[in-house]
C-alpha cells in the first residue's frame, strides 16, 4: 500500500494579522510542552524523540511560513507590526531549544545508543547536525554568558527585520513624475507605457518612475538624459543611508555597525575568533583563509581582462557617446550602446521573443525534458495576489512531487531582489508523506496594458536560477525533515542548481522552447540566437570582479574585530574596490546600506558561495556539453545524485556521485571567458 499524499497549502484567503499573534502563541507552547517532554527521556529512539519534535516543529513552520513570505510580497503596517511583535518571540523559542541542555543530552544519548546504526544515512546526518547545531546554539556556555547569548540573537533578529523594513521604506519612498515624456528618450516603448500606466494607477498625470529594479535598469541602460540616469542611479545606489534624496530619513548606517558588532560578540562567546570563522562551521570551506584565496585567485584571474573591458568601454564612451569621463550613471548606457557596436544586439532586441507567457511554460518544458517531469497549473488554489499563481510538479510515473506559487512581478509593497523559500518540506508525518511547496518570487517587467510581460534575457537568467532552487527543495525523496530538500545542504554548494539551470538560457535547444515574438510567435531568429550567444561573455571580466568585491567585502567585514563605525565599514568596502573593481563610483555610493543579503538575509560570511558553487555548477553542466544538453542520463543522474537526496549527504559526494570526480575551477573559467 502507498502511502498517501498529505498536501499543506496556506489559507491565504483567510489570512488575518490580528491572529497571528494568539496563534504562533499557541503553537510555541505546544513546542515548549513537547521540548519539555522529550527532554525527560531516558531510552532515545528516533521514533520518540526525533518524530514529536518534526512533527511539532512541522506545525510551527507550517503556520509562520506564509506570515513570513507575506510580510516581504505584500507587506502591510498592520502585518509589520504584528510581525515585528511575533519574531522576537520565535527568536525566543529557537534559541531556547538551542541552549536545551537536557534535549541536547537526549540526542547525544541517541546518537551513542545501539539504535543509531540501524537509523538510514539521513536520520543519522540529522543527528549529527542537530547535536553541532546545539553546540553553535550555545548549550555548553555557562549560565551568564547562555544569556547574553540569548539577549544577542534577539537584538539581531530585531534589527535585521528593521534593516529590511529600512530597505522597502526607501525604495518605496523615491518617485519621480515627469509631465511628459521627453526626458525618457531612448527608453522603450514598452518602459514609456509602463510609466505613463503607473502615473495613471496613482490618479497622476504624466509619467512616473520609482525604484522597482526593472525601471531603474531601464533607465539606466536606455535614458539619453544624462541627468536622469544620475538622478535615478543616485537615489537607488544611496537607499538605507545618510546620503542621497531621503538621507537619514531611512538610515542602516547604526544597524549595520550592531549587526557586525553582535555577530562578532556571539562568535567570541563561542570560542571563535570572529563571525568568519563561526560561519564556515557549516560550509564545505574550512577556514576562512580559504574563502580569500579562492577570491583572490579569481581575482588574479579576472582584474586584468577586466581593467581591458573597462578601457574599451571609455574609448567607445568618448569616442562615439561624447562622454569624456564615464561615471557609474553612464555604465550601462554605454555597454548597451557597446554591445550593440560589437554584436549588433541591445538587450531590447531580445524583449520582444520573451514573453513570460512562453518563456515560463517554456521552462516547465526544459525541466521536463531534463528530468522527466510534467508541471501544470492548479486550479482554484488560494493566493495572496492576483499575479500569484501555483503549479503541480509529477514525474513520469505521475507521482506529484512537488507544488509553488509563482510570483513574478516588481510591484509595490514587495522586497526587492529575487529568491525561494520553503513553504512545506517533504517529511514523513505517520503513514503520510507531506508534499514539499515552495515560494518562487522574482521582480521582473510587469505587463503592460494588453501586452504580455517582456523579459530581458537577464531577467530569463533570474527565473530559472530560481526555478533551480525551487527544484532542490521539491524534488528530493527524503522524508527526514532536517535534510530533504535544501534542508542540511551546505550553505556553499544550495547555490549548485540555482545556476546549474541557468546554462540552458543560452542554449539553441532550449532557447527554442523559451522564445517567440510576442506578437507572431516566430521563433529567436538565426542571427539573434548567434549574436546572443556571440555576446554571453561581453564584459564578463567586469560582472566577475563586481562579485568578487562582495564576497571580499562580506568576509572581511566579519572578520576580528567587527567594524566600529559605518564610515569604518566603508573604509573596508573602499580598500576591497582598490583591489578588485574597475568599474567607476559614486562619491555617496552607500551599496552596504541596502546589501541584505548579508546583514539581514542568510548570507552573512557567505555571499563567496555564489563564486564557490558556480565552480561546481560549470563543472557539472560540462557534462552536459560532451553529451548533449538533454542528456536523459545526465538529467537522471542531476536528479538521483543532487536534487534527490537534499542534504541527506555532504555536498561534495553528490558532486562526485554524479560528475566521477571532485570539481575542477577550468570550466567556471571557461564558461566565463577567462580560459581557452
Amino acid at each position: 500500500m502507498k502511502d498517501s499524499i498529505k498536501i499543506n497549502r496556506p489559507a491565504f484567503e483567510a489570512f488575518d494579522p490580528s491572529t497571528v499573534e494568539s496563534a504562533l502563541d499557541d503553537l510555541l507552547s505546544q513546542c515548549r510542552e513537547v521540548t519539555k517532554t522529550l527532554s525527560t527521556i531516558v531510552k532515545p529512539t528516533w521514533q520518540s524523540v526525533m518524530t514529536p519534535l518534526d512533527e511539532v516543529h512541522n506545525r510551527l513552520s507550517l503556520y509562520w511560513s506564509p506570515v513570513s513570505h507575506l510580510n516581504s510580497v505584500k507587506n502591510s503596517p498592520e502585518l509589520r507590526d504584528v510581525y515585528k511583535v511575533c519574531l522576537p518571540k520565535l527568536s525566543s523559542y529557537y534559541t531556547e531549544l538551542g541552549q536545551n541542555s537536557e534535549l541536547y543530552s537526549v540526542i547525544k544519548t541517541l546518537r551513542d545508543s545501539e539504535e543509531f546504526e540501524s537509523l538510514t544515512v539521513a536520520q543519522k546526518t540529522v543527528i549529527n547536525n542537530e547535536l553541532r547545531d546545539f553546540e553553535l546554539g550555545g548549550v555548553s556556555l555557562p549560565d551568564e554568558k547562555k544569556t547574553r547569548f540569548a539577549e544577542l540573537t534577539q537584538e539581531l533578529s530585531r534589527i535585521k527585520t528593521e534593516f529590511s523594513d529600512n530597505v522597502l521604506d526607501a525604495t518605496n519612498a523615491w518617485e519621480l513624475l515627469l509631465p511628459d515624456a521627453t526626458r525618457l528618450d531612448g527608453l522603450p516603448a514598452s518602459a514609456i507605457a509602463a510609466a505613463k500606466e503607473r502615473a495613471s494607477k496613482k490618479d497622476q498625470s504624466g509619467y512616473l518612475l520609482n525604484l522597482e529594479f526593472p525601471v531603474v535598469h531601464a533607465v539606466r541602460t536606455f535614458a539619453k538624459d544624462r541627468e536622469l540616469r544620475k538622478e535615478i542611479t543616485i537615489a537607488f545606489s544611496t537607499r538605507a543611508s545618510e546620503k542621497g534624496p531621503h538621507a537619514g530619513k531611512f538610515d542602516n548606517s547604526g544597524h549595520m555597525v550592531d549587526i557586525l558588532k553582535y555577530r562578532n560578540e556571539k562568535a567570541k562567546l563561542l570560542g571563535y575568533d570572529s563571525y568568519a570563522d563561526l560561519s564556515v562551521v557549516t560550509k564545505m570551506v574550512q577556514s576562512p583563509a580559504e574563502v580569500m584565496s579562492f577570491l583572490i585567485d579569481l581575482g588574479t584571474k579576472a582584474v586584468p581582462q577586466a581593467r581591458q573591458e573597462l578601457e574599451q568601454l571609455q574609448q567607445f564612451a568618448a569616442k562615439k557617446l561624447g562622454i569624456e569621463k564615464l561615471e557609474a550613471w553612464d555604465v550601462g548606457y554605454a555597454s548597451d550602446k557597446l554591445k550593440k557596436e560589437l554584436f549588433d544586439l541591445s538587450d531590447e532586441d531580445l524583449k520582444p521573443y520573451f514573453p513570460a507567457d512562453k518563456v515560463i511554460p517554456g521552462m516547465f518544458d526544459v525541466v521536463g525534458r531534463l528530468f522527466g517531469l510534467r508541471i501544470a497549473r492548479v486550479e482554484g488554489v488560494s493566493v495572496y495576489h492576483e499575479d500569484v499563481a501555483c503549479y503541480e510538479i509529477r514525474d513520469g510515473n505521475d507521482m506529484v512531487r512537488g507544488q509553488f506559487y509563482l510570483d513574478n512581478f516588481a510591484r509595490e509593497h514587495k522586497r526587492g531582489g529575487a529568491w525561494m523559500d520553503v513553504c512545506a518540506t517533504r517529511q514523513r508525518l505517520g503513514d503520510e508523506v507531506q508534499l514539499p511547496i515552495a515560494y518562487l518570487t522574482c521582480n521582473l517587467t510587469p505587463p503592460v496594458g494588453n501586452d504580455p510581460a517582456l523579459l530581458t534575457h537577464m531577467e530569463v537568467t533570474t527565473l530559472f536560477h530560481e526555478f533551480g532552487h525551487g527544484l532542490h527543495h521539491m524534488l528530493t525523496q527524503i522524508e527526514t525533515a532536517g535534510v530533504s530538500g535544501i534542508n542540511g545542504v551546505e550553505w556553499d554548494a544550495v547555490e549548485l542548481p540555482s545556476q546549474f539551470l541557468e546554462n540552458w538560457c543560452w542554449e539553441s535547444e532550449s532557447l527554442a522552447l523559451i522564445s517567440g515574438h510576442y506578437k507572431t510567435g516566430e521563433p529567436l531568429p538565426a542571427d539573434l540566437l548567434k549574436k546572443l550567444r556571440d555576446a554571453k561573455n561581453f564584459q564578463s571580466a567586469i560582472q566577475l570582479v563586481r562579485q568578487l568585491e562582495f564576497s571580499m567585502f562580506d568576509m572581511r567585514v566579519h572578520a576580528d574585530p567587527a567594524p566600529a563605525s559605518a564610515a569604518e565599514i566603508h573604509d573596508i568596502l573602499e580598500a576591497v574596490r582598490s583591489e578588485v573593481a574597475v568599474m567607476p563610483a559614486l562619491d555617496v555610493q552607500r551599496f552596504q546600506h541596502s546589501f541584505s543579503h548579508i546583514f539581514a538575509g542568510g548570507y552573512a560570511a557567505g555571499y563567496f558561495s555564489y563564486k564557490w558553487a558556480e565552480v561546481l555548477s560549470a563543472d557539472a553542466y560540462s557534462r552536459f556539453e560532451e553529451e548533449g544538453v538533454f542528456s536523459e542520463t545526465a538529467g537522471t543522474d542531476f536528479l538521483n545524485e543532487v536534487l534527490s537526496v537534499g542534504g541527506s549527504r555532504p555536498a561534495l559526494e553528490s558532486f562526485v556521485a554524479f560528475r566521477g570526480r571532485e570539481p575542477n575551477v577550468d570550466a567556471l573559467l571557461k564558461q566565463s571567458g577567462l580560459a581557452a
